[in-house]
C-alpha cells in the first residue's frame, strides 16, 4: 500500500486519509458505473438528461485522475525528476478541467440551440410488467437515486483532500457536489415537460451546462497558475498557504537571522521551498546552524518535502525586500 508521496513518509493520519480516500474513489467509479448504465437507458429524447448522462460520464476524470496521480508521484526523485512527480497532479488536475470545460462549452450551445429553436422533446409510455407507464417518471427515479450518495461521497472526500493537500481530491469533491445539484436540476425539468412547460428541459440543461463550465474554469484556473509556480495556496486555493509564514516565523526567531523571506510552491502534495535570509551583522550561520534551522523547518509539517536555506545581503523583491528597502528609504 503506498505510504509515502516522493521521498516523503507520510505521517499515521495522512496514511490512513491516503487509503481511505483511494478506497472512496474506486467505491466513486463503481457507483459512476451503474449511474451511468441507469441514465442511458432512461434518458429518451430530454436534453436536461443528456446532459446529466455527459456529466456523470465527466465525473469519470478526477477519481481516474487521483488513483494514476497517486501511484506516480509515490516513484522517489531521480536524476531525471530531481524534484520528484509530484507535478503529475498538477498535470491531472490540468486535464480533468480541460475536459470540464470543453464539454461544458458544448453543451451550452447545444442547450441554447434546443431553447432558441423551441425544440419540444417528447417523453412517451414503457410497458413495465404489463403496465404503461409515463418515461418520465423512469427518469425522475432515475436521478433520485442518484442523490444521496454524491452528496455522501463528496463531503467525506472534502475532508481527506485538506488533510493530503490533495486539489485533484477536492475538485472530485466539487464534482460531487455538482452530480446531485445536476440530478435535481434534471428532475425539474423532466417534470416541466409533464405539465407542459417544454422549455424547463433545455433550461434546465443550460443551468446544467453552466455547471460543467464553471467546474472547468475553476479548476483548469487553480491548474495552471499552480504548474506555474504561483504562491503555493491551500487545498481549495482560498488563501496562501500559512506554512509560508510559519516557516519565516520559524526563521526570523534565529539568534542570527536579521531578515528572512521565502518563496514557497506547490509541488503537487508537499512544498518545495526557498527562504532567504539576511544574517545579522558578524554573525555569519555556521552550516550546522543552517541544518538545523532546515530540520526545525521540514518538522514543520510533513508538506516541507525540499527546503534550502540561502544567506544573502538583501532581500529579493519578491519576497518584500523592495518593500523593506523603499521603507528605509522612505524613513
Amino acid at each position: 500500500m503506498t505510504t509515502r508521496f516522493g521521498r516523503n513518509e507520510l505521517p499515521e493520519r495522512q496514511e490512513k486519509a491516503l487509503r481511505r480516500a483511494i478506497r472512496f474513489e474506486w467505491y466513486t467509479l463503481a457507483f459512476l458505473a451503474v449511474a451511468i448504465t441507469m441514465v442511458y437507458l432512461v434518458m429518451g429524447s430530454s436534453q436536461a438528461m443528456k446532459a446529466a448522462w455527459i456529466e456523470d460520464l465527466l465525473s469519470l476524470a478526477p477519481p481516474i485522475a487521483f488513483l494514476v496521480a497517486v501511484r506516480i508521484v509515490n516513484r522517489s526523485p531521480n536524476g531525471r525528476y530531481p524534484y520528484g512527480y509530484h507535478r503529475a497532479v498538477g498535470v491531472a488536475h490540468l486535464v480533468a478541467g480541460v475536459a470540464l470545460f470543453a464539454m461544458g462549452t458544448f453543451l451550452i450551445i447545444d442547450s441554447v440551440t434546443g431553447l432558441i429553436g423551441g425544440e419540444h422533446p417528447p417523453i412517451g409510455t414503457v410497458v413495465l410488467f404489463g403496465q404503461p407507464i409515463w418515461l418520465g417518471w423512469l427518469m425522475v427515479g432515475a436521478m433520485a437515486l442518484t442523490i444521496p450518495l454524491p452528496i455522501y461521497f463528496g463531503r467525506v472526500k472534502m475532508r481527506l483532500a485538506e488533510q493530503l493537500h490533495d486539489k485533484v481530491l477536492y475538485a472530485d469533491a466539487d464534482m460531487n457536489k455538482a452530480d446531485w445539484q445536476t440530478a435535481v436540476g434534471s428532475i425539474v425539468g423532466v417534470l416541466g415537460i409533464g405539465i407542459g412547460w417544454w422549455w424547463t428541459d433545455a433550461a434546465a440543461a443550460l443551468l446544467i451546462a453552466a455547471s460543467i463550465l464553471w467546474d472547468g474554469v475553476k479548476n483548469m484556473r487553480a491548474a495552471i497558475t499552480d504548474l506555474m509556480d504561483t504562491a503555493a495556496t491551500t487545498f481549495d486555493d482560498d488563501e496562501v498557504h500559512p506554512l509560508t509564514g510559519e516557516i519565516d516565523e520559524l526563521l526570523r526567531a534565529q539568534p542570527w537571522a536579521a531578515e528572512v523571506g521565502s518563496r514557497v510552491r506547490d509541488q503537487g502534495h508537499v512544498l518545495h521551498v526557498e527562504s532567504f535570509v539576511v544574517p545579522r551583522e558578524g554573525q555569519m550561520p555556521s552550516l550546522d546552524e543552517l541544518t538545523a534551522a532546515r530540520d526545525a523547518c521540514i518538522d514543520l509539517d510533513w508538506k516541507v518535502q525540499d527546503i534550502v536555506i540561502v544567506p544573502i545581503d538583501a532581500l529579493p523583491e519578491e519576497v518584500g525586500g523592495a518593500h523593506r528597502r523603499q521603507s528605509e528609504r522612505n524613513q
